[in-house]
């Protein structure tokens, strides 16, 4: 008889479980809505923010992990992730413009992202770059052309704070840095994976402009950004595939 200590404690999933392959979306519905798009689809568990699931994709396993909001979160569903057997951890996400040429429902590909959390300092030093696998970033830019997709590549910046206090949160430094757009996890993603032997991309679909967001004007429920989520979901599993054959 299996022990629920047996299971990892926060994702509730145990070791050898998950596929190779895996999803992160942050919300849990989102999460649900991927696994919609899977063949034979099963949930594995849900508890807190955590919500898995596995299926086929074009006959490859993929697995679905909501990670929730920020690097805490997204670091602790990871670490259990690889350890439960994911190797290739693309996030599926929204993410704020910090260029005007970046519109809503524009999707990114985030080859890089500014470890601006408080999270992975204490993983490794901030001269070592939170940096995505150059293959899945190339796969994931590849499906999203082939898609038509309004689509951009470049360096992303991972934030703890979402709504501006009285301190500055830098997002225009940022944004003249050349900087494409702010989010909450992929800094996290991407230095959990380099650490613990995995490899790790991200797309993300455009919600707003974040210097906005920040001061209180956001809206990610419109038609707009929920095409662009639908979107970057069939990419993702489009670029899985394609990692998947060239592994073959």
């Amino acid at each position: 008889m299996e022990l629920a200590t047996e299971k990892l404690p926060s994702i509730l999933v145990a070791p050898g479980e998950l596929p190779p392959y895996l999803l992160l979306p942050g919300d849990p519905a989102r999460a649900a809505r991927i696994a919609e798009r899977l063949d034979s689809p099963q949930e594995i568990a849900v508890n807190r923010e955590f919500h898995s699931y596995k299926g086929l994709f074009k006959g490859v396993p993929v697995g679905v992990l909501s990670t929730g909001i920020g690097a805490p979160s997204a670091a602790i569903a990871c670490e259990e992730a690889i350890r439960a057997g994911a190797r290739v951890l693309i996030r599926v996400g929204t993410a704020g413009a910090l260029q005007e040429e970046i519109r809503d429902g524009d999707l990114v590909v985030a080859l890089g992202a500014a470890r601006g959390e408080g999270t992975t300092p204490r993983l490794f030093p901030l001269e070592l770059p939170a940096v995505a696998d150059p293959d899945v970033a190339l796969a994931l830019w590849r499906a999203a052309v082939a898609k038509g997709a309004r689509v951009h590549r470049g360096t992303v910046v991972t934030l703890d704070l979402f709504y501006r206090g009285v301190l500055d949160l830098g997002l225009e430094t940022y944004s003249r840095a050349g900087a494409l757009a702010v989010e909450m996890e992929c800094s996290a993603v991407f230095c959990v994976a380099a650490l613990r032997g995995a490899r790790a991309g991200a797309i993300l679909a455009i919600d707003g402009s974040a210097l906005k967001a920040s001061a209180g004007e956001y809206d990610p429920h419109r038609e707009v950004v929920k095409r662009a989520v639908e979107l970057e979901i069939e990419i993702a599993l489009e670029a899985v595939a394609a990692l998947a054959k060239e592994g073959e």
